[in-house]
């Protein structure tokens, strides 16, 4: 029995593939350069879009080199609380629930709440 054990490889350690006749896909190396004084080397494919601003390890927006920074998109101001109230509701409706709500409160109908 022991003669007819099988020997091999161990599974996984080690592969049986070669790099022999790979071909890579064609890249290109965008460099970035920080405010900082940090330069990002990236690879990207040769058919990508190429972002013109990427974010440095610092935290930092890194531009990439030959390349004007593109311009911030208009965005819509936050929305508040007293914004949203004022879609449902007028100041007029506002006043007067406020004054009922406070009679009841000095008549005693309501509770404090903490």
């Amino acid at each position: 029995m022991a003669d007819r054990s099988l020997r091999g490889m161990r599974i996984g350690a080690n592969s049986l593939e070669s790099d022999t006749g790979v071909e890579l896909a064609p890249r290109l190396e965008a460099h970035y350069d920080c405010p900082n004084g940090h330069t990002i080397v990236l690879p990207f494919s040769a058919e990508a879009d190429v972002p013109a601003v990427w974010e440095c390890r610092c935290g930092a927006e890194a531009l990439l080199r030959d390349a004007e920074r593109p311009e911030a998109k208009a965005g819509k101001p936050p929305r508040t609380h007293w914004d949203m109230l004022l879609e449902r509701r007028t100041v007029g409706e506002l006043e007067e629930l406020l004054s009922e709500r406070l009679e009841l409160l000095r008549a005693g109908k309501l509770r404090r709440s903490a």
